[in-house]
């Protein structure tokens, strides 16, 4: 059985980690139904962080041409500002990141704050979806909108359910960047933010066990199953994502968020 919890969280990882549904609520609620109905253990999160890193491949197998184009032609201007502006969101994620460690910031250990921020989350779908509706958007993410991207990884930080991906992307909306390039936007800053998660969760993981004297208790080859299988259906869902915010709003979603949080509430409360 754990094999199996241990494939399906991979899945539940790599469908939700781009869509503005909240990864970390679907990961709790399906841990804490294994949990309930086989006995199993609850994940770490270095299990979960480290899940994250295989849905990256997804990013970038699909944005091929884009990395390539921020590798080899950075020296263009305008690939420059772009990768300024990613640079500027990241850095702004990473510094606030340090901050709200040293302030102790962990992740909840109850149901409770996933389900509220993923239900309110549902509602701001509906309240962006309205402000931006008929007023004209950009083709493109200007630097306000890095920077509030930025500051939107930091709010999914504090308030796990409220979804990476569906907070950066409806910030960048919010501030009159279009659906597509705001998608798009997010999806490349997920790269280096879920990576540098992924490595610095890994490190202090290490750490701990070194303090203590003893080894790493992680189960590595479960791990990599999951990081694998997160990769092979976000690359799935990603695709689906990119063709689907062309000619639709995200307002299915948020009753999807709405309909998730009360269900976790009922669930796990």
């Amino acid at each position: 059985m754990e094999w199996i919890a241990v494939i399906v969280l991979g899945v539940v990882e790599g469908i939700t980690e781009f869509l503005p549904v909240s990864s970390t609520g679907h990961l709790l609620l399906t841990e804490q139904l294994f949990k309930h109905v086989w006995g199993l253990p609850q994940r770490s999160d270095l299990f979960n962080t480290v899940v994250q890193c295989g849905a990256v491949l997804a990013v970038l197998v699909l944005f091929t041409q884009r990395v390539k184009q921020m590798l080899f032609e950075w020296r263009d201007p305008a690939v420059q500002t772009f990768i300024f502006k990613l640079a500027a969101a990241f850095f702004l994620t990473g510094v606030g990141g340090v901050v709200l460690k040293k302030a102790g910031l962990e992740l909840p250990e109850t149901a409770g704050p996933v389900a509220w921020a993923t239900l309110i989350g549902g509602f701001v779908i509906f309240a962006v979806e309205g402000w931006v509706k008929n007023r004209p958007q950009a083709g493109e993410v200007g630097w306000f909108s890095a920077i509030v991207v930025g500051f939107g990884q930091l709010v999914a930080a504090v308030f796990p359910g409220a979804s990476r991906s569906g907070t950066t992307i409806l910030a960048a909306m919010a501030v009159g960047t279009a659906r597509k390039p705001a998608t798009e936007f997010s999806f490349l800053l997920g790269i280096p933010t879920l990576l540098s998660a992924g490595v610095l969760q890994i490190i202090d993981a290490w750490r701990d066990a070194h303090a203590q004297g003893a080894a790493m208790t992680e189960n590595w080859a479960q791990l990599a199953v999951a990081t694998i299988v997160a990769a092979v259906t976000a690359f799935l869902a990603v695709k689906w994502l990119l063709r689907f915010v062309q000619t639709h709003t995200f307002l299915a979603f948020g009753w999807y968020r709405i309909a998730l949080g009360v269900l976790i509430l009922l669930i796990l409360r």
